[in-house]
C-alpha cells in the first residue's frame, strides 16, 4: 500500500511546493508596495509644545495636546488658542507664550478632530488607510509625512530639516522593502514635494540625480495639484478664510497672513519662469540672490496671464493732486483725506501682477499688512535660494506621473474687493466674486462676464487652468478613455487612440456625455518619453477636499498599483474596459430585478446583524481574485 501511493503523494508534494513557491515569489514582488503621503494645507494636527494658561477659561494648553485642530478650545479661548496658531511674520518663530509642532505618523493626518461630532468632518485621509487595511496592505507600507504647514518652504528645511527627513524616508522604505515608493501628494502637498524634487538636486551629485528618483520613486499621484496657484489663497489674504470655524474673518486673516505658507498658493501667470538656479549653486556657490524672473512676451499681448480672467478687482480712493507727477508723500496723504469722501477708481490685477508683488505694492498707501506680505514675498519666494514656487513648473523626471483632479464644479477665480472703513484687518470687504462653471464666467450677482474660460471649471478649490496645467506634460499622442465613474460592463466606454496633442496646451476629448452621469476621462501617454508615463485623470465633479476620499478615486488608484506591482501586467496602463465591484460595500440589491445587482460578482449572502437586503449583497469571490481581470 505505502508504494502504491508513493508516486502520486511525491507529485503532489510537489505541486503543493511549486505552488507556495510562486505564491511565495507573488507576495514578495507585492510585499515591496510602499506609499508615502504628503497632505495638504491644513491637512495635518498641530499639538502644543509647551505650556499655556488661558485665564478666562478653564482649559488650558499643555505639552501634546491638540492646536490643530480642537474646536472646543476654539469656542472656549480663541484668544489663547491663536497664541499657539501665530506665528512671527518676518522670522516664521512662534509666538512667546506658546509654541505649536506638528503631530508624526499617520494619526496626524487622518482625523483633524477625532471625535463623534467633528470627526467625520475633519476626516482626511482615514477614508484612504480604511481602503488599503482592507485589500491587506501592511502597517509599515504606508508612511505619512506631515508637515508644519504654517511655514514657508526655506524655512520647513531650516527650522524642521524636513526634506532631508523625507529623503531619509525614502530611503529607509527602499531598505525596509525592497522597493521604490509611490507618492501620494494633495493639494499643497504637491507644491511641498515640488521644492522636495529642486531641493534634491543641490544634495545630490548631478549624474546620480536621476538614478536616485528612479531608485525611491516608482510613481506620483499629483491629486488636486494647485499647479498654477489658487484664487482663494488671495480672498485669505485680503479678506479671510476660516476654514468653516466659529471665528471672525479679519481673525482669520491676521492667523492666514503670517504664516509664510500663505503665499505659497498665490496664483501665477503660466508665461513666466525664474532662472534655473540650479547650476549656479556649483559655480558661483551658495550665495542668497532673487531668481531672475523671465516673462514671455505673450504675457504682455494677452489678458489675464492664462487665467479665466483678472484675479483682483479692488476700488481705492480717487486722488486729488494738481501735478501730473505727483510725490509718494502726496499720495499717501490724499489717499487719507479721500478714503471716506473721495470718489473711488477701480484697479484690476492680473496673476503676475499678484505674484511678483506688484499689486501689493499699489495697495501698500490703503493697507498696513502689505508690508508684511512683500517682506514674505521677497524672503521667502523670489529669494529662495532652491526654487521660487511662483512659477509654472514642468513634468517632474520621474517614471511614472499621474496628475488627478476633479473637474466642472462652480469655482472662484476672480474677486472684487472695496474699502471697508474699519481698521485692519477688517479694512476690505468683498463685493461681488466672479465662477467658473462649465465653460462659463458668471458673478455671485448673477452678471455674465467676458474672458477666457477653459474647456471645464475647477473642483470648487482651484481653478480649471491650474488643475490642468499638467496637461502641458502629455506628449503630441495621447489616448484619451471616458467612462462612468459607477461600476459598467464597458458598452458605454468610449475610446479615442493616438489623439493629436499641441505640445505645451490643453486638450479637449470630442466625447459624448449622457445627462446625469458623472465620468472620469483618463488622458495617457506612454511614448512620447521612453521609459516613462505620464496620465492625467479628471472626475467630474469631485470636489477638491473630499476627492482623497472619494471611493471612485481609491478603486482607480488601487487598479493601477495593482497593475504596476503584478509582474504578469502586459499593458502600460490598466485597463478601462470594465469595472466590476471590488469590495462588499460595492454590492447592492436592485429593487428591478429582486436580486442582488451584478450578479457575476455579487450574490445574497445574509449574515447575522444585517439591516437590509443591500447589506446582505456580497461578493462571490475575494478581493484578490477580482483584481486578476484588471491586468
Amino acid at each position: 500500500m505505502g508504494q502504491r501511493y508513493a508516486a502520486p503523494r511525491s507529485i503532489l508534494l510537489l505541486l503543493l511546493l511549486l505552488l507556495s513557491f510562486a505564491g511565495a515569489t507573488s507576495d514578495l514582488y507585492y510585499s515591496k508596495l510602499s506609499g508615502i503621503i504628503i497632505p495638504g494645507f491644513a491637512s495635518t494636527q498641530l499639538r502644543a509644545w509647551s505650556v499655556l494658561d488661558c485665564p478666562f477659561s478653564p482649559l488650558d494648553f499643555n505639552p501634546l495636546d491638540s492646536v490643530w485642530l480642537d474646536t472646543t478650545k476654539v469656542l472656549s479661548a480663541v484668544n489663547c488658542w491663536l497664541k499657539c496658531m501665530l506665528l512671527d511674520p518676518y522670522n516664521q518663530t512662534d509666538h512667546p507664550e506658546c509654541k505649536s509642532r506638528p503631530d508624526s505618523g499617520l494619526s496626524a493626518i487622518t482625523e483633524l478632530d477625532p471625535g463623534y461630532i467633528t470627526g467625520p468632518l475633519s476626516s482626511v485621509w482615514k477614508e484612504w488607510l480604511k481602503w488599503c487595511i482592507e485589500f491587506g496592505i501592511e502597517a509599515n507600507a504606508i508612511v505619512a509625512v506631515p508637515y508644519d504647514w504654517r511655514l514657508s518652504p526655506s524655512m520647513l528645511e531650516e527650522r524642521d530639516l524636513y526634506f532631508h527627513k523625507l529623503k531619509l524616508t525614502f530611503e529607509t522604505t527602499l531598505k525596509l522593502r525592497g522597493g521604490p515608493s509611490l507618492v501620494f501628494a494633495h493639494s499643497l502637498g504637491n507644491n511641498v514635494f515640488r521644492y522636495f524634487l529642486e531641493w534634491l538636486k543641490l544634495e545630490i551629485a548631478p549624474k546620480h540625480y536621476i538614478q536616485w528618483l528612479d531608485e525611491h520613486i516608482h510613481a506620483y499621484f499629483a491629486v488636486g495639484a494647485p499647479l498654477l496657484g489658487s484664487t482663494e489663497s488671495v480672498k485669505a489674504t485680503l479678506f479671510g478664510f476660516t476654514f468653516g470655524l466659529p471665528v471672525a474673518e479679519g481673525t482669520a486673516r491676521l492667523m492666514y497672513n503670517s504664516f509664510g505658507s500663505g503665499l505659497w498658493l498665490m496664483p501665477f501667470s503660466k508665461h513666466c519662469k525664474a532662472n534655473n538656479i540650479y547650476w549656479k549653486h556649483f559655480f558661483e556657490g551658495q550665495k542668497s540672490h532673487n531668481h531672475a524672473h523671465q516673462c514671455d512676451d505673450i504675457e504682455y499681448r494677452s489678458n489675464y496671464s492664462g487665467w479665466p480672467t483678472n484675479i483682483i478687482n479692488i476700488e481705492v480712493p480717487s486722488l486729488r493732486v494738481n501735478d501730473a507727477y505727483p510725490s509718494v508723500n502726496e499720495l499717501a496723504q490724499d489717499v487719507l483725506s479721500d478714503m471716506e469722501c473721495g470718489k473711488p477708481i477701480q484697479m484690476s490685477f492680473s496673476a503676475r501682477e499678484v505674484s511678483d508683488g506688484t499689486f501689493f505694492k499699489a495697495i501698500e498707501d490703503y493697507d498696513p499688512d502689505t508690508k508684511r506680505i512683500l517682506y514674505q514675498l521677497e524672503k521667502f519666494y523670489q529669494g529662495d535660494p532652491v526654487l521660487n514656487p511662483l512659477t509654472t513648473w514642468d513634468r517632474p523626471p520621474l517614471k511614472n506621473v499621474f496628475c488627478i483632479y476633479g473637474i466642472d464644479s462652480k469655482t472662484e477665480v476672480g474677486y472684487y474687493f472695496a474699502p471697508s472703513g474699519k481698521p485692519y484687518p477688517d479694512n476690505w470687504i468683498i463685493t461681488d466674486v466672479v465662477y467658473e462653471y462649465e465653460g462659463t464666467l458668471f458673478t455671485r450677482s448673477g452678471n455674465s462676464i467676458s474672458g477666457n474660460p477653459g474647456a471645464a471649471s475647477g473642483d470648487t478649490t482651484v481653478a480649471y487652468n491650474s488643475l490642468s496645467w499638467c496637461k502641458t506634460w502629455l506628449g503630441s499622442k495621447v489616448n484619451i478613455t471616458r467612462a462612468p465613474q459607477a461600476e459598467h460592463d464597458g458598452s458605454d466606454v468610449q475610446v479615442h487612440l493616438d489623439v493629436e496633442h499641441i505640445q505645451g496646451e490643453d486638450i479637449v476629448p470630442n466625447m459624448t456625455r449622457a445627462p446625469r452621469v458623472k465620468y472620469m476621462t483618463y488622458y495617457e501617454d506612454s511614448e512620447s518619453i521612453p521609459g516613462r508615463r505620464t496620465a492625467v485623470w479628471e472626475l467630474d465633479k469631485a470636489n477638491h477636499r473630499n476627492i482623497v476620499r472619494s471611493p471612485v478615486l481609491m478603486r482607480e488608484l488601487w487598479l493601477q498599483m495593482w497593475h504596476d506591482i503584478h509582474p504578469d501586467a502586459s499593458s502600460k496602463f490598466v485597463t478601462k474596459a470594465k469595472r466590476g465591484p471590488l469590495r462588499d460595500e460595492d454590492c447592492y440589491w436592485d429593487y428591478g430585478k429582486a436580486r442582488c445587482a451584478w450578479p457575476e460578482y455579487c450574490e445574497y449572502r445574509y449574515n447575522f446583524g444585517d439591516v437590509h437586503l443591500g447589506q446582505s449583497c456580497r461578493l462571490k469571490g475575494s478581493s484578490a481574485d477580482l483584481l486578476l481581470h484588471y491586468l
